[in-house]
């Protein structure tokens, strides 16, 4: 009987309530409390599966596994002694968590690797990022002696027309030594991350006009890899308020808890929208962030709704 209910367990499991899930389970640890075999722990790893993958969390099993178990007493069944009974009990519940404990460590080799590739986009980036600031000035000045020789050998007309070029070349050096700082903020790397934030917010408020304002308690460098995180969150959240919120002033939080952890919240006076139905579509940017926050340990919290204005709340440990 439940090696055929089992067979269709994970048909069941993930159309059914957790009642079948606790009926499956009892089933199985009455055949190991009788045979106690690799079969029937074989029964337990494949029900702590199926209930992962219906996301039946480690303490409800654990429940399900305590009235299983009570039952399986209360049905006054005597064919193996107390000691046995709860050994081989032990035996089956710790085979049915180690499905959880394999997923536990695919997520901590998965938050490791990701991390590893957010470094190595971060250190291409802050290579793109210095060989533009520091190669185009030469490059454009070395244009700008060129023309400044040409002066002497050409007419007015021509000289207005090298005027207006070293007018067009001013200008490619500062969108360079923009798109530079948008890449990697040279201060991130020197001054750490409120300068550099608080250098991101101004920039912002000169390009969209909104008035942007830093607090921050912070009075020591952070690890790099919190620094670049939190860096690009505030980045997306403030693309974010200009593309969506319509609203007049951002506000930027830093705090370090006592407990290690760093608060970070962006809060504007925009718009707001429905938290619920943008988390469903993955919009607003928020994807990006939650695979930033999942490389260092983060948590995300939203809170907004329409006409009430946004804020974007991440919590990350910081390691000491």
């Amino acid at each position: 009987m439940i090696d055929q209910r089992f067979s269709e367990a994970g048909v069941v499991a993930s159309h059914s309530p957790l009642s079948e899930l606790g009926s499956l389970y009892a089933d199985a640890l009455a055949s190991h409390l009788v045979r106690a075999d690799e079969r029937t722990l074989r029964y337990a790893y494949e029900l702590g599966r199926h209930a992962i993958a219906n996301r039946v969390g480690v303490l409800e099993i654990a429940r399900i596994h305590h009235e299983a178990l009570a039952s399986h007493r209360l049905r006054g069944s005597r064919a193996h002694s107390f000691n046995r009974t709860l050994r081989r009990a032990g035996e089956f519940l710790a085979e049915a968590l180690s499905s959880y404990e394999m997923a536990n460590r695919g997520v901590h080799d998965a938050i490791a690797a990701l991390r590893r590739l957010n470094e190595m986009m971060e250190g291409e980036i802050q290579r793109i990022a210095h060989a533009v600031h520091d190669e185009a000035g030469p490059l454009l000045d070395a244009a700008r002696l060129v023309m400044s020789g040409l002066e002497g050998d050409v007419g007015p007309n021509a000289r207005e027309r090298l005027r207006q070029v070293g007018s067009i070349l001013d200008d490619a050096e500062t969108t360079l030594r923009g798109l530079s700082h948008e890449l990697r903020p040279i201060i991130l790397d020197d001054l750490g991350l409120a300068p550099a934030l608080e250098f991101l917010g101004d920039g912002f408020s000169k390009r969209t006009r909104l008035a942007v304002t830093l607090q921050s308690s912070l009075d020591h460098r952070l690890p790099t890899h919190v620094e670049t995180a939190v860096y690009r969150i505030v980045q997306e959240a403030l693309a974010n308020v200009a593309r969506h919120s319509l609203a007049a002033k951002v506000e930027i939080r830093l705090a370090l808890k006592l407990d290690g952890t760093l608060h970070c919240t962006v809060a504007d006076d925009g718009i707001g929208f429905d938290v619920a139905r943008a988390q469903q579509k993955n919009g607003l940017g928020l994807v990006g962030i939650r695979e930033r926050l999942n490389a260092v340990g983060g948590t995300l919290e939203i809170h907004s709704a329409p006409g009430r204005g946004t804020e974007l709340h991440v919590a990350i440990p910081v390691e000491q």
